[in-house]
This record gives structure tokens, sequence and C-alpha cells, in this order.
């Protein structure tokens, strides 16, 4: 197994678990990201995701579930596909053209999928009332690799919200969801 697949799953492990948690009435329950429900968080991910790689990459599962039909099947379906993709060598390693430009599947996952799914677990947990305790290395490199691009992210319109302000001896989870614009 490389690295990223590695990471990926512990990644994708802690939403998949938070996914399974939520009780059945707690995918309508608001979410930090303002106008979304618990739902939304997932339906995010299971619908932008694989369009990221049109034309490469399939990350469809026919027969899967809708998010409205279950949330949680939708997300394990498309996180299956991302794994099966980051453990097989021969896709992981496939140049693609990407919206972002040209990458590896692997790295292109690693860059683009991985913040994105480390954060909406926090979303996810913070919606319905779960742990929302995220991998403190995960937190910690994502912290230390966007912090220097404040600006540049800011600019590029991936966060809609100003960086919320919080003691500067908050913890690292606390300031990398403060530094999203969510209120920790």
């Amino acid at each position: 197994m490389s690295e990223i697949a590695d990471r990926y799953r512990k990644i994708a492990g802690r939403f998949t678990e938070r996914a399974d948690e939520v009780p059945a009435d707690g995918w309508d329950k608001p979410a930090p990201c303002e106008g979304w429900v618990a739902r939304d968080v997932v339906r995010h991910m299971v619908e932008w995701m694989p369009g990221f790689f049109s034309g490469t990459l399939d990350l469809a599962s026919p027969g899967t579930p809708s998010v409205d039909e279950d949330p949680a099947a939708a997300w394990r379906a498309l996180s299956d596909a991302i794994q099966a993709a980051l453990d097989d060598p021969a896709v992981a390693a496939i140049e693609c053209e990407t919206q972002a430009g040209r990458h590896r599947v692997d790295d292109a996952i690693a860059m683009f999928f991985m913040g994105d799914v480390l954060v909406h677990t926090w979303d996810l947990a913070r919606a319905t009332g779960l742990d929302e305790t995220l991998d403190p290395d995960e937190v910690h490199r994502m912290f230390e690799g966007m912090e220097p691009m404040d600006e540049m992210l800011r600019a590029s319109g991936h966060f809609g919200t100003a960086r919320v302000i919080v003691p500067d001896d908050a913890d690292e989870q606390t300031k990398l969801i403060a530094f999203t614009g969510r209120r920790p």
C-alpha cells in the first residue's frame, strides 16, 4: 500500500464511521456550512468528487442508493471506489487532466479530496452531535500546508467565509476548523 492509500483509508474511515453513526433523524439537522444539513455534507462529496476525474476514472457504482435514500451507503460506495483506485498501483499512477491541471490519480486524491473529507468529517459530526475529533496528524499536515496560502485560498473562493479568530493557544484542530471559516 502507498502512503496516500493508507492516509485516505484512515481519513475516509473516520468519515464513514460518523456517517454510519448518524441517527435516521439526524440527516436533516443543520450543518456548519451555511444553508446545508448533514445530508448535504455527504451530497457535496458524492456529487463533486466523481466529476473531478471525468473521462479518466469512473468512481460511480451502479445500483448505489442516492444520498436522499441512504447517505451513508452513497458515501461508502464512493469512498470504496476511491480506495480501490488508490490500492491499485496501475490506476493510482494514471496521469489525468483535471480541473486543476495534470496530476497522477493518487496525488490528485491527496491534494483535493483528503482535506475535504477531513474537514467535512467535523461538519458531519458537529451537525449530528457525534464525536468531532479528527486525526491529529492529518489536522497538522493540512493546517501547516494551508496556513501559508491563506490569501490565495480566500481569493480562490474555496472558503465562503472569512477565517474565524481563535485564541493563539487554541489546539490545532480548533485552528484548522476556524481557518476554514467554521465556528469551532
